[in-house]
């Protein structure tokens, strides 16, 4: 029996506004994961660089095409950790993350094992 890796895509509220409104849980999941999925990536780094959060992110948005889904289905497949986040607030059904949800084809862990973090 092979191994199975399992992946976890946290959905992570982000400040609107003021910087320090983010939670200690979610700035231990943004310094821990392989990824942050942002829709700006400049954006996303003005706090990340505020909290010395030093993880490589990704620019994934309500525009981004099937490709990037399959290139981010694909680092979950292979046992990555990601965080998703918007430019402020938490992702919603409206923007990006509504790609991750049950309806479309995704391995049955990733669905079980994806965590909501409220900043």
């Amino acid at each position: 029996m092979t191994d199975q890796l399992m992946s976890t895509l946290y959905i992570v509220a982000t400040p609107i506004g003021n910087l320090e409104d983010i939670g200690m849980r979610a700035l231990r999941i943004l310094g821990e994961v392989d990824f942050i999925l942002c829709e700006d990536t400049r954006v996303t780094r003005v706090l990340l660089d505020h909290y010395n959060i030093k993880t490589r992110t990704i620019s994934y948005h309500q525009h981004s095409g099937e490709t990037k889904v399959n290139e981010i289905m694909d680092l979950l497949a292979r046992g990555k950790n990601l965080a998703l986040v918007s430019d402020a607030g938490t992702p919603g059904i409206k923007n990006s993350a509504a790609k991750f949800t049950p309806s479309n084809p995704a391995p049955r862990e990733f669905l079980r094992r994806r965590n909501y973090l409220m900043g």
